[in-house]
């Protein structure tokens, strides 16, 4: 049942439009006697006949226009917007500015959140910790990331990200999504659905949320969720409890010997109802009891890190055997995507300050930073760096201003969504770059700008997917995870 982006037919194609209505494409294509390669060489022997091209050229012509970089994403998303002037964005004029009110010339007008549009002045706050150069790239690093520090070499750091959602809800639906309002399919439910699965035995996409962040901003099933796409695609959250995958265990007093039995009639009776109705969910449906099944033994296996020696936790930290928390799940992460699962996203919430912001980041930075850098290293010495693409940032960013109350140890940042950082490393990426540029109060970017869209367009890209022709039709409408919108950031690239 794998399938990879490299099948045409999972991806737009026009002489397939009708294939949207009544059958599934698959089902189609299962229940033709052609198959995959007949019909593909039937439709190219029609257009040479008809175009007088030679047949070479329209196999060439067929062939994925894009060469994936990468197999696999590991997304680090840091709930809450990070501050990026205590993480990467070093603006050491600030210092001469602290408490001055925010000039009109750089405000330009701009919304503010009403958490401070009543503010009398909205005094400049300079980052309370330092900022070193680390590696060959001389990249500028904050103090609070020592461990990051070290792998810079590795990183493509954007500063010049930026959104059009000011508040958390929107921006973090916005960001996984490609829309503010909920109901479209998730990033990692969009790349099931195009590139498949490499594992039979575990799902294309795993989320797991930490359970020691601080839970300042809700998180919802339906930001990994499979909108309008047939619900086999949807994301699987692991947990820290007895039992990693809710109602995946077999019920008190069962021992599952006739589960198989169980499971090969269920299926006969989908099937039916399948043949009566014309549903697809029902062969999603069919997909998630089989997958549920697999799973009953390869999840134990996979959440089970008593074979990992001690030097591996040593280096995720103190923090990596306490099931749950964000180097546990990073450790995790790494055995899931060693296992070929072709999208695991980490949340991590906590990271919004509105306040006491120097003393609350501290804490964000330790239980996040070895870890973070753990894992780059992991993957490289194993080899699985050069074809695994790893993603960390929030969803927008903080205000050069202190919302509330300064003083050179205690303030809080607003809301900024003009202008940001997040960073992406291994496949395809331009390693020990840094892209973009903000001016001196990091408020407004100055050069190459890289919106939402245009970081999901390339994260497609580097999975080898054109973010145009990804494409599911609902409702009358097509629609893709950019929606109209969305460019491929060039500057990124390896």
């Amino acid at each position: 049942m794998g399938h990879r982006h490299t099948d045409p037919f999972r991806l737009s194609h026009p002489d397939l439009e009708k294939l949207n209505r009544g059958l599934d494409r698959r089902d189609f294509l299962k229940k033709t006697a052609m198959g995959f390669g007949a019909i593909a060489l039937n439709g190219l022997l029609a257009s040479h006949q008809a175009q007088g091209q030679s047949l070479e050229q329209q196999i060439l012509d067929a062939l994925p226009r894009i060469a994936p970089k990468a197999k696999r994403v590991v997304y680090l998303f840091m709930s809450g917007g990070p501050s990026q002037f205590e993480t990467w964005d070093y603006k050491p004029e600030l210092t001469k500015r602290m408490g001055q009110d925010l000039p009109d010339s750089i405000r330009k007008g701009q919304r503010l959140t009403g958490m401070s549009a009543n503010q009398a002045i909205l005094p400049v706050a300079a980052s309370a910790y330092g900022f070193r150069q680390y590696g060959q790239s001389q990249t500028w690093v904050s103090d609070l990331l020592p461990y990051t520090a070290q792998v810079v070499d590795e990183l493509c750091v954007i500063k010049s990200m930026f959104t059009e959602q000011i508040n958390h809800d929107p921006a973090i639906t916005f960001f996984q999504t490609g829309h503010q309002l909920p109901g479209r399919p998730s990033i990692g439910s969009w790349l099931s659905y195009g590139l498949g699965s490499e594992n039979q035995n575990l799902p294309a996409f795993i989320v797991m949320v930490s359970k020691d962040a601080s839970k300042d901003q809700p998180l919802y099933a339906r930001l990994w969720g499979n909108g309008f796409l047939p619900s086999e695609h949807q994301g699987v959250q692991f947990r820290s409890s007895k039992d990693p995958v809710l109602f995946l265990s077999n019920p008190e007093g069962y021992d599952g010997k006739d589960r198989q039995e169980m499971l090969d009639y269920l299926k006969q009776l989908n099937q039916l109802q399948n043949e009566s109705w014309g549903d697809p969910e029902v062969d999603a449906r069919i997909a998630q009891y089989e997958m549920a099944f697999k799973m009953q033994t390869s999840v134990p296996e996979v959440m089970d890190v008593s074979d990992e020696p001690q030097e591996v936790f040593d280096l995720y930290g103190p923090n990596s055997r306490d099931k749950g928390s964000f180097a546990a799940n990073c450790l995790l992460a790494r055995k899931l995507l060693e296992k070929d699962v072709r999208f695991v996203q980490l949340y991590h919430q906590g990271w919004d300050h509105h306040d006491s912001l120097p003393k609350n980041i501290v804490n964000q930075c330790k239980q996040t930073d070895q870890a973070t850098a753990a894992l780059i290293m992991d993957l490289k010495r194993r080899g699985m760096l050069e074809d695994t693409l790893v993603i960390w940032g929030g969803e927008f960013g903080r205000t050069v201003y202190s919302q509330g109350k300064l003083s050179p140890t205690g303030y809080g940042r607003d809301h900024h969504p003009k202008c940001f950082s997040m960073w992406m490393a291994g496949a395809g990426v331009k390693a020990g770059t840094t892209f973009g540029q903000t001016d001196d109060f990091s408020y407004n970017i100055i050069k190459d700008p890289v919106h939402v869209h245009d970081f999901q367009a390339t994260m497609l890209h580097l999975m080898g997917i054109d973010h145009e022709q990804l494409v599911y039709k609902y409702q009358g409408r097509r629609f893709r995870l950019t929606d109209v919108h969305g460019k491929l950031v060039k500057g990124i690239l390896a």
